[in-house]
């Protein structure tokens, strides 16, 4: 299978780096990948700006834009092979309920929804995570796994791994995304003059009474595997109401 691999850590980052090597034992990998990080852009494209695209060395390369122009370039341009799959990560750091949103890692994934195999997105707990190699096998599996999954243009898979060895995993539990309370207030740094500086921290906590969340996954050691739909729009049962709403035909 002709695989585009990508991330939002940037392309020398460990979590990328190992699953190449795990992917590229099975699989005809391509790595193309940003040239920094570019965690939390979501699937932002660098509209009408100049992209620098370096290759690295075969099959790898650097791209000073965000996760998702790496998608596209590699799809559109860069990469002469015809790709069957996008797979993102494995990203250092958890990209959890809501976190989906604005995840570069799932953001650079969307891009293969039209593709011959459904995408997915790998992360990782840990940010200096202990057990990559590990992980990674297992994500090589699970890529496999996917590639049986009904050619749906609407789908998308988004796992997380607990930075654990073999012994200590739980297994793996199929899981719904986790519904957060409002995000933590921001971090006042510094100001100067007239202008304030903050910064974002973590997200907000798990809200209570929900069942099978990738969140509570997690947090009992296992790996969770969410199926995101991307059909963003409304289902048909429900549009008579909005016709009568907003008095259209």
């Amino acid at each position: 299978m002709n695989i585009l691999l990508t991330n939002d850590d940037g392309y020398k980052a460990s979590g990328i780096t190992e699953l190449y090597k795990a992917l590229s034992k099975e699989h005809n990998v391509f790595l193309i990948a940003p040239k920094e990080n570019c965690s939390g852009m979501s699937a932002a494209i660098s509209l009408r700006k100049e992209i620098e695209v370096k290759e690295i060395s075969k099959n790898i390369f650097s791209v000073d834009g965000t996760p998702a122009d790496c998608s596209y370039l590699g799809l559109l341009s860069v990469i002469p092979d015809s790709i069957e799959m996008i797979v993102s990560g494995i990203n250092l750091g958890a990209n959890l309920g809501e976190d989906i949103f604005y995840s570069g890692t799932v953001g650079a994934a969307i891009a293969g929804r039209r593709l011959n195999y459904v995408p997915v997105a790998f992360s990782v707990t840990s940010f200096n995570p202990k057990n990559l190699s590990f992980i990674s096998e297992q994500a090589n599996l699970i890529v496999n796994q996917v590639s049986k999954l009904p050619n749906d243009k609407n789908l998308l898979v988004n796992v997380n791994f607990p930075d654990l060895s073999n012994s200590k995993l739980n297994g793996t539990k199929l899981t719904v995304i986790g519904k957060r309370s409002t995000p933590d207030i921001p971090d006042f740094i510094r100001s100067n003059n007239s202008s304030k500086f903050y910064s974002f921290g973590p997200s907000g906590k798990l809200l209570p009474d929900q069942m099978d969340t990738d969140i509570q996954a997690i947090d009992d050691n296992f790996i969770s595997i969410s199926i995101l739909d991307y059909n963003l729009s409304v289902d048909a049962s429900k549009r008579s109401y909005y016709r009568e709403v907003f008095d259209c035909e």
